[in-house]
């Protein structure tokens, strides 16, 4: 394994598709992923996993239980396992994820913004 410096900037420049999560580092069973979000998502949970969504650019809202959640970059939300969410971005929003390698995007629910095989950039 190789050490190296990621310049998020370059990363995010290199794919323009939303919804669909790079892998840009690993560490202790863990994923570093970049993605890009526009729109909404599916609402959905983990049952095993948390995730972390730290905002780089732009605002996510995220839907929990009764109330939105407004994520703006500079700031992050872990999400505990188990719990639904749906994400939304009303404009293009850049994110980074850290979350078990096991995690699927769409969690517990399956549908053609599944993700089952992630590119590493």
């Amino acid at each position: 394994m190789s050490v190296r410096v990621v310049k998020l900037k370059e990363k995010f420049e290199s794919f323009t598709d939303f919804w669909n999560p790079k892998i840009v580092g690993e560490l202790n069973g863990q994923q570093v992923k970049l993605a890009k979000f526009k729109g909404e998502f599916i609402a959905h949970r983990h049952e095993n996993e948390d995730e972390m969504f730290l905002v780089i650019a732009g605002t996510l809202l995220m839907e929990i239980d009764n109330k939105t959640l407004k994520i703006n970059a500079g700031e992050f939300v872990i999400i505990p396992k188990g719990i639904m969410h749906k994400p939304i971005a009303d404009d293009e929003v850049h994110v980074m994820l850290f979350e078990p390698a096991s995690t699927l995007n769409t969690g517990n629910m399956k549908n053609r913004l599944t993700v089952n095989n992630l590119d590493s950039i």
